[in-house]
């Protein structure tokens, strides 16, 4: 016996109002669904009159003994298969229907999940794994796909063929029917109890994919991290254990979905025993025809099989609203708070950037900037350093709005940010990150790309300032040549300098370099910082530096500690206090 499922949610999540949302989507194509009614309806019904052919081609056979009404037969026969024939086709036209159907439903379900994602905070990104939405992304969509594509027409045909069944069993024989008053609730009550049990497996099984699809994102991000320290081994292990936990909620889901088919199926068997021996003993006593009976045998089975085929799709049908559940619970994720009412749009921003005792932190209970306060006046550039976990990059994150203080205020050229609309405000910097990010295309969509209509000689100009023109000269198409899989073939000095020249393209007042020239070597950073201050004459530019000698020029220099500026000065100022700064300035150099 497998393991009882361990750290499932204590309430399943609303099944109803998952069909319900689901339901939704389908009624946007009204024309294709009402198709789809009509085509199964028509097909079954003439499915369900081949039976009763079949028992008047009996009784033809057996009017007399030793003669056959063959033209009778063959007349029956005859209708039979011309309703079967008829019944395929539109069986066929439906299977093609419902799949056009179920690509409109997952392209706009994949299509909303998209534009949500694009509406959410930065804070969600920080929360999820990139695996995990990859997952519902992909796997959970397409195992809804295939529930509407195959599980509701399955549905929508058993239950058509279990009502029109049960209307001609009861025409037949009414006595005979009794045998289901008591097979058909003990098939619905195993079915609902099964249900029951196996829906919160599916739900565990699709959250331990998206787990191990996470922590497969993660390891295969930093191979070559994991290489040089020869930690195959450990990610190994830690795989090893993941993949267990995904396995073990497949093997609880599936054992335990794969119960309800085989035991329903039993008790269909029981009422087609039951059907064939009282049947038999009222053809004996003469009150049923032995077509009749041969009728209502091929009814039962009719009746019997769809109860089997539903309780047998139960299972695929609780993976498909466990999956459904949790792409409709990243669909509404609380979006990125909406602009202030009269929010007003930014313009000719002079950069004068001041922060009044700003409090932050990501959660409630820690902090992780306190007091702090910064005046960055125009054109100045401004350098932040201090120690790792001090709050540089959170300060970033308050800058452009990507979270909100607490408390404490935070003004451009005198305006409060949150009265202002986050586009203007984030259209005012251009910012270059440690982490790059290119995207498939040609180098100079790359370097393009902030900037609506940038001439070749625009580009041409950026790229000569962020010394990377002679690299790209040198590729296979120049500045045409496309870039694939985030810029794989090239080094990450040269994404970087690459989006360095991206940054100097944009038309903004405002510049951040979060450790953006971490992976150049001095000299090609000292030139491309010199380009910048030529370049970037007027603007506002801030610096989050770990190599001090890199902004030995800046206007003013930051010490951020523990959440406050600790101390704040040109380089030869701070230097001369024999602070934080001067201590960290010698360690790296002497």
């Amino acid at each position: 016996m497998p393991k009882q499922p361990r750290g499932l949610p204590e309430k399943p999540k609303d099944r109803k109002q998952v069909l319900r949302r689901l339901w939704g989507y389908l009624c946007r194509h009204k024309g294709m669904v009402a198709a789809a009614l009509l085509l199964t309806l028509v097909s079954n019904l003439l499915a369900l009159i081949g039976p009763a052919l079949s028992g008047r081609a009996i009784d033809a056979i057996g009017v007399e003994a030793g003669k056959v009404d063959f033209p009778l037969v063959f007349y029956y026969c005859g209708w039979m298969l011309g309703f079967y024939l008829v019944s395929s086709i539109l069986s066929y036209v439906l299977s093609v229907l419902m799949i056009h159907l179920s690509q409109k439903v997952v392209f706009r379900m994949r299509e909303d999940v998209f534009q949500k994602l694009a509406r959410l905070p930065v804070s969600f990104f920080d929360r999820h794994q990139t695996g995990d939405i990859v997952s519902r992304i992909s796997y959970d969509i397409d195992t809804v796909n295939a529930s509407l594509s195959n599980d509701l027409l399955q549905i929508a045909t058993s239950v058509i063929t279990v009502v029109g069944s049960f209307a001609m069993m009861l025409r037949i024989s009414p006595v005979l029917v009794l045998v289901f008053v008591v097979t058909v609730p003990a098939s619905i009550l195993f079915t609902r109890y099964m249900t029951r049990k196996v829906r919160p497996l599916f739900r565990s099984r699709s959250v331990k994919l998206g787990e191990l699809n996470g922590y497969v994102e993660e390891v295969i991000s930093g191979q070559k991290t994991a290489k040089a320290y020869h930690r195959e081994a450990y990610f190994l292990k830690h795989f090893d254990a993941k993949n267990d936990e995904a396995v073990d909620a497949y093997y609880r889901a599936d054992y335990y979905g794969s119960m309800t088919g085989p035991s329903v199926n039993f008790i269909n068997n029981l009422s087609l025993a039951f059907v064939s021996m009282f049947g038999a003993v009222l053809f004996l006593l003469g009150h049923l025809r032995l077509g009749a009976l041969s009728s209502f045998v091929l009814y039962s089975r009719k009746f019997s099989g769809p109860i089997n085929e539903i309780a047998n799709i139960v299972s695929e049908l609780q993976s498909a609203c466990a999956a459904a559940e949790r792409v409709f619970r990243l669909i509404d994720e609380e979006p990125e708070p909406a602009d202030a009412p009269g929010a007003a749009e930014l313009e000719e921003v002079r950069g004068d950037v001041e922060m009044t005792h700003v409090r932050f932190g990501y959660l409630p209970d820690k902090i992780v900037i306190h007091d702090l306060n910064l005046h960055a006046a125009p054109g100045k550039l401004i350098a932040i350093v201090g120690p790792t976990g001090a709050g540089k990059t959170t300060l970033i994150n308050l800058l452009m709005r990507f979270y909100d203080p607490n408390s404490g205020s935070i003004r451009l050229d005198g305006i409060e940010i949150d009265q202002v609309t986050r586009r203007s405000l984030r259209l005012s910097y251009a910012m270059v990150l440690q982490d790059t990010w290119l995207f498939s295309g040609t180098v100079h969509d790359n370097i393009a790309y902030g900037k609506k209509g940038a001439t070749r000689a625009d580009v041409i100009a950026a790229a000569k300032a962020a010394h990377v023109h002679s690299f790209i000269s040198r590729l296979p198409q120049g500045y045409d040549t496309v870039l694939d899989g985030g810029g794989m073939g090239i080094s990450q000095g040269q994404k970087q300098l690459l989006t360095i020249a991206r940054a100097m393209l944009l038309d903004a007042r405002m510049l951040i370099l979060d450790e953006a020239t971490s992976n150049v070597d001095t000299r090609t950073e000292l030139r491309i910082q010199e380009a910048m201050r030529t370049l970037m004459a007027g603007k506002t530019c801030f610096v989050i530096a770990h190599r001090l000698s890199t902004i030995r020029s800046a206007d003013t220099i930051l010490v951020v500690k523990d959440g406050d500026i600790a101390e704040q000065g040109n380089h030869t100022q701070l230097m001369q206090s024999g602070g934080i700064y001067a201590g960290l300035y010698r360690s790296q150099f002497q």
